[in-house]
């Protein structure tokens, strides 16, 4: 289960934006070539988040297509599958881009206290809330 390898910076990002505060609910995108599992990263949050203010935290996970390129017919399109074919032509050999983001979107904290977020390039700019879990190349 990667999930709580993938979960672990995001923890870490929440719990030092919220400083001490209760976390009603965390927004996560993901690329399609992370393989994220909901249900996984639901388990791994838990795990990670027992004892925190974060520990009730609903999680929404929001997947992030690639883009596939075929070089043999020139095709373009987006493609959640990290094995994927060209649906125009069928080959193999295709090359995919993007789909390995690992992104905490937005924070919201419970009753009471204000939302940390919003877009995520408004985050990105501000150099908050991004984290870069991007996997290895082995």
């Amino acid at each position: 289960m990667h999930e709580i390898g993938l979960c672990e910076g995001i923890v870490e990002t929440v719990q030092r934006r919220a400083a001490g505060r209760p976390v009603a609910k965390v927004r996560i995108r993901a690329g399609a070539l992370l393989r994220v599992v909901e249900s996984s990263l639901q388990q791994a949050w838990e795990l990670l988040t027992a004892d925190t203010p974060a520990q009730k935290a609903t999680v929404e996970l929001v997947q992030v297509p690639a883009e596939l390129h075929c070089e043999r017919c020139d095709h373009q399109s987006p493609t959640m599958d990290a094995l994927a074919t060209c649906p125009a032509c069928g080959s193999g050999h295709v090359h995919l881009s993007g789909g390995d983001e690992l992104v905490l979107e937005s924070l919201t904290f419970a009753a009471g206290e204000a939302t940390v977020g919003g877009p995520a390039a408004e985050a990105a700019a501000r150099g908050e809330l991004a984290v870069d879990r991007t996997p290895a190349k082995g």
